[in-house]
Order: C-alpha cells, then sequence, then structure tokens
C-alpha cells in the first residue's frame, strides 16, 4: 500500500459520552441539574441520537428524514439534522441545543484510540501517505491539532466541504488525488461498512474496526500496521 485513508469518528478518535457532552454544556451555562434529572436527559439524547458521533436515532422523526439523509453534504445541514434531533428531548434553556452541537466540535469532546498515535506514526516512517476522509458538518482539522496528530496527516477530505459524503466514490477518489496514489494501492480504515466501504467501488481495499469507546478499544488499528505491509 502506498497510502492509508481513515474515517475520523469511531476510527481515530471517539467522541465523549452523552452523560458527559450534557453536562459540560450545563456547567458552562451554569445551570444544575439534579443527577437523576440530567441522567434522565442525556439518555433521551442518546435515544433521539442528538450527539453527533453517538448513536443513531432510535427513531427518526419524519420532519427530519430529508435532511439527517444528507446532512454531511453542508454545515448547515449538519447542525439542522442534529439539533433537530436534540429539540426532541425538552432541556431547561431552549439554548442548550445549539451549544450541545457547538461543544461536540471542541477538541475536548474527543479522545483518539490509544494507539491511534502509534499507528499513525509508523505509517509515517515507512513512507506511506494518509488521509482522512470524514462525513462531517465542520472542520475536524483543530481536533487533531489539539491532540497532536495532525503531524501525520497529508490531506484532509471533509464531506461538507466537498458537498459529497460517502459512500459516494468521488469523495475518496478527491483523497487519492490529493495524495497522487494509485486507488488500487490504497487502504481504507473505517467504522461503517456502507459509508466508508464505498471506497472499494475505487479500487481500495477496505478494512472495518469496531466502533467502541476508546477504553474498549486499545489495538483496534494496530493491524493496519499489518494491511499496509
Amino acid at each position: 500500500m502506498t497510502a492509508v485513508l481513515f474515517d475520523f469518528s469511531g476510527t481515530l478518535f471517539r467522541i465523549e459520552s452523552t452523560a458527559s457532552w450534557l453536562r459540560a454544556v450545563l456547567d458552562d451555562a451554569d445551570i444544575t441539574l439534579p443527577e437523576p434529572e440530567l441522567v434522565q436527559a442525556a439518555n433521551a439524547l442518546e435515544v433521539a441520537g442528538a450527539l453527533p458521533g453517538g448513536a443513531n436515532p432510535a427513531q427518526l422523526p419524519e420532519e427530519l428524514a430529508e435532511v439527517w439523509r444528507i446532512r454531511d453534504q453542508s454545515a448547515e445541514l449538519h447542525r439542522a439534522a442534529y439539533t433537530g434531533l436534540s429539540r426532541q428531548v425538552e432541556l431547561p434553556d431552549p439554548g442548550l441545543h445549539d451549544a450541545l452541537y457547538d461543544r461536540h466540535r471542541t477538541p475536548a469532546a474527543w479522545t483518539p484510540y490509544p494507539d491511534a498515535a502509534e499507528v499513525l506514526q509508523a505509517l509515517c516512517e515507512r513512507g506511506i501517505g494518509i488521509g482522512v476522509v470524514s462525513n462531517i458538518g465542520w472542520d475536524l482539522r483543530p481536533v487533531f491539532c489539539e491532540h497532536g496528530l495532525d503531524r501525520y496527516v497529508d490531506a484532509y477530505v471533509l464531506s461538507y466541504e466537498h458537498g459529497i459524503q460517502k459512500p459516494d466514490p468521488r469523495l475518496f477518489a478527491v483523497a487519492c488525488e490529493a495524495l497522487e496514489v494509485d486507488p488500487r494501492e490504497t487502504l481504507m480504515v473505517g467504522d461503517d461498512r456502507r459509508a466508508d466501504g464505498g471506497a472499494a467501488a475505487l479500487g481500495c481495499r477496505v478494512h472495518l474496526v469496531d466502533h467502541l469507546p476508546a477504553a474498549e478499544r486499545p489495538d483496534g488499528l494496530r493491524p493496519v500496521l499489518e494491511l499496509a505491509g
């Protein structure tokens, strides 16, 4: 392999828990909820699928179905989809829904998987190009910078910047062109069989990892080193 493409959420990084997400926003707003109420609200947000990078909606409201389908094609659609889901849950202040969305875009909300730095560094030392290909509605580069992983990434290809979302092969093609590599010599690593599997249509090899909390997946990326050759 001459290059490896990585998904972001659930592959290289994991979003914080829904309870941590809500607690941080309430603290910033100087709002205190009794612990049982906080837990109840966090559980409701999780069921609603309101946390980007977290669980999908248990039941998608009909009025959000179309925006949800194309949510990663622009920043506006992404925000509309997730704040729409959040607003299915009653919170102490209506402004908290936008604050929750803003919180998930901060580096503090994300944790790299334990072996991410090790694997990225090893690939760099072998001279293998590294790209990040993500379905997302905001600029994730500051997350990589804050956690010291930006030094390893040669190209970022983000769906909202191109108006194309995975599994459309065109997004993977943009990444291969940016890295100046042949798709047939490229490995795509992700956690979503449908979305990340779209790279196979371009000729890329695809390797899937489990979308688990960071502490529960200490070495899920290490097989990439063997696959990359």
